[in-house]
C-alpha cells in the first residue's frame, strides 16, 4: 500500500498507520530501524518451520498479547502465504487457550474483520 493508495476499509487504515509511523520511525532512528528489520526478515524466513507456520504463531501471540496492530499486520502475513480462515481461527483458538476470554473476544472480532478485508 503505497502514499497514494486511500485505505478502503478499518484494516487497510491501521496497515495504512502501522506502515507511516514505522517510516516515521525509520527517519528517526534510522540504525535501530534497520536492525530491527533485518531482525523481523530473519526470523520469518523459510526455515524448518514454514514461513505460514511462522505467521500463524505470530498470529497466535498477538492475540494473546492483544496487540491490535500486530494481529492485522499477521492476519494479512496469514494470507499473504496462503493460510486459510479455518488455520487463522484454530491458531486463535490456541492462543485463547492460554489469553482466556479477552484474547478469543480479539480473535472472533478483529482478526475475523481482517480476514474479511484481506481476503
Amino acid at each position: 500500500m503505497d502514499q497514494q493508495h486511500q485505505p478502503q476499509n478499518s484494516t487497510e487504515k491501521a496497515l495504512f498507520t502501522y506502515k507511516h509511523g514505522m517510516g516515521l520511525f525509520q527517519k528517526e532512528m534510522p540504525d535501530l530501524a534497520h536492525h530491527f528489520s533485518e531482525f523481523s526478515e530473519a526470523c520469518f524466513k523459510e526455515g524448518q518451520i514454514s514461513k505460514k507456520d511462522k505467521q500463524l504463531m505470530a498470529l497466535a501471540i498477538a492475540v494473546v498479547a492483544q496487540d491490535e496492530y500486530c494481529m492485522i499486520y499477521h492476519s494479512k502475513g496469514c494470507l499473504d502465504n496462503g493460510a486459510t480462515k479455518e488455520e487463522m481461527m484454530e491458531a486463535c483458538g490456541v492462543a485463547a487457550a492460554f489469553g482466556g476470554g479477552a484474547a478469543l473476544s480479539q480473535a472472533v472480532t478483529l482478526v475475523n474483520e481482517s480476514i474479511q478485508e484481506l481476503h
